[in-house]
């Protein structure tokens, strides 16, 4: 009976926790800024594996990092003329300028990693993301992001939402 109890008890506690994870992801969609990111140059040859596309965003490569960077931490950019985001500075806590957004990273290996590094999409459809230029991001005050899509040269989507 209290072996029973405690299961239920626990799988209730999963349940919840999954679903408050959910709802934070699905607010973020729903009210994170737009944010765009330019992928950085990537070898055709791997540029997709399977069901998804392997990413690296420009901002990341060319960000100069000491080794005084946190492991984990966030970056300033504004979007240029263009609405790509560009890098400003690091992060120290200081109130943003009007147009500005955080965006968090992780230093791992040396290398600034910026959102997720992979775009999964359907099978078959690997035609329809090739000219992918640029990751639509949506970004919440914190700079925790999401990958909501990939755009092409013109910034102009690619795919279904």
């Amino acid at each position: 009976m209290i072996r029973r109890a405690l299961i239920v008890v626990g799988l209730a506690i999963v349940l919840g926790l999954v679903g408050f994870e959910t709802a934070g992801k699905e607010r973020l969609l729903a009210t994170g800024q737009v944010v765009l990111l330019e992928l950085a140059p990537r070898d055709p040859r791997s540029l997709i594996q399977g069901d998804y596309m392997q990413l690296d965003y420009a901002i990341a490569r060319r960000t100069a990092h000491g080794d005084d960077w946190p492991r984990d931490g966030a970056i300033v950019v504004s979007p240029d003329d263009q609405g790509v985001a560009q890098f400003r500075r690091r992060d120290g806590g200081e109130p943003l300028a009007a147009g500005e957004t955080r965006l968090a990273y992780r230093l791992r290996g040396g290398r600034l990693q910026i959102g997720t590094n992979a775009f999964y999409f359907q099978e078959g459809a690997a035609d329809t993301y090739a000219p992918a230029r640029y990751g639509e991001l949506r970004v919440g005050p914190d700079g925790t992001s999401l990958l909501v899509g990939l755009r092409d040269a013109d910034r102009q989507p690619l795919g279904t939402r």
